[in-house]
C-alpha cells in the first residue's frame, strides 16, 4: 500500500511556454514505513536549468494536495517544512530530468 497517495511534478515556467512533461517512476511502486521512494520527473520541450521551479506535490489519501519542494533553474532547492521524512530533491540538466527522494518514509 502506498502511504504517500499520487505524487505529482509540476513547473513552474514563463507564461506562455508550452512543455510536454512526462513523469517516469524508478523503484517500487509501493512503498512501506522506513522504505526509501526515488521518482524521477523526464522533461522534454524545456531546459530544467533556465528561469523556471520544478515543484514536487503529493496528495495523501482523501486529503488536499501538498507542496513537498521545489528545484530552481539555479540548483537552489525549498522544501516544505511539514515533511516528515528526509527528502532530496535533485536534478540531472544532462538528461533533463529531476528527481525526489524520500528517505524512511513515514505516514
Amino acid at each position: 500500500m502506498s502511504l504517500l497517495g499520487i505524487l505529482l511534478c509540476l513547473l513552474t515556467a514563463p507564461q506562455g511556454v508550452l512543455s510536454q512533461v512526462q513523469l517516469q517512476q524508478s523503484g517500487p511502486g509501493l512503498v512501506k514505513p522506513s522504505q526509501t521512494l526515488s521518482l524521477t520527473c523526464s522533461v522534454s520541450g524545456y531546459a530544467i536549468n533556465t528561469d523556471s521551479c520544478w515543484s514536487w506535490i503529493r496528495q495523501p489519501v482523501e486529503k488536499e494536495l501538498e507542496w513537498m519542494g521545489r528545484i530552481c533553474g539555479s540548483g537552489n532547492t525549498y522544501y516544505s517544512p511539514f515533511i516528515k521524512s528526509p527528502t532530496s530533491i535533485s536534478r540531472d540538466t544532462a538528461k533533463n530530468q529531476y528527481s525526489l527522494q524520500l528517505n524512511s518514509v513515514t505516514t
